[in-house]
């Protein structure tokens, strides 16, 4: 046969790979050993014992706690009664009933508010895509994590009790709108500053704690 024979090399690079099966000394003496380096590292840590609820650490600023139904700086609802943050509840926890604004009884800006607004904490999964789907940044969610308790009823929180409180300067309503003719002047900060820059009116803070 002319030309160049084909030939298998003597020098194949596969004869020193590990073959499976083959054992590949101190690598599989010490495999049980390093399968147990993280407990042996923790087994003789000093254990640290959080001496709750008398020293209570605080949480992230942006921590996903009891929910907060803000209000504008003149008072009205941000709430208006969309039902969207129920949609987007993937755990059925909110109900939402919404109703028509008149001039004599006002509590939004726009044409409609939230007048029944309830949160199941029992089926809140504390997931935050209720604040994601709001269009108005009415809902949002405080520090506060402490809703232990052993009645199911007191753990579906009304909207009385979800309603940012009244800031100095603010009007309950029902009342007319202060800050502009229309919705629209809320929504890009109305003719007068909101009271402003305070965290406070978007429950990022917990009143209570802050005020000590």
């Amino acid at each position: 046969m002319t030309g160049h024979d084909i030939t298998p090399h003597d020098d194949d690079s596969t004869a020193d790979l590990p073959q499976p099966g083959r054992p590949s000394g101190l690598k599989d003496l010490a495999a049980p050993i390093a399968g147990f380096g993280v407990t042996f590292r923790t087994m003789f840590k000093k254990v640290v014992t959080e001496q709750y609820p008398e020293d209570k650490r605080p949480t992230a600023p942006r921590y996903h706690g009891r929910h907060v139904l803000n209000r504008h700086p003149d008072g009205l609802e941000k709430c208006i009664g969309c039902e969207l943050c129920a949609w987007a509840c993937p755990a059925d926890a909110i109900y939402v009933e919404g109703a028509d604004n008149t001039e004599s009884e006002r509590f939004s800006p726009g044409e409609r508010y939230g007048r029944v607004y309830q949160i199941n904490y029992l089926r809140c999964i504390f997931c935050g895509l209720c604040i994601e789907a709001c269009p108005t940044r009415a809902l949002t969610m405080s520090n506060e994590y402490e809703l232990a308790d052993d009645s199911r009823d007191d753990l579906i929180f009304t909207k009385d009790q979800l309603l940012s409180p009244l800031l100095p300067g603010m009007e309950a309503p029902p009342h007319p709108m202060r800050l502009g003719d229309d919705e629209k002047d809320y929504y890009l900060g109305g003719a007068v500053a909101p009271v402003p820059g305070d965290p406070r009116v978007e429950g990022r803070i917990n009143p209570a704690e802050d005020e000590r």
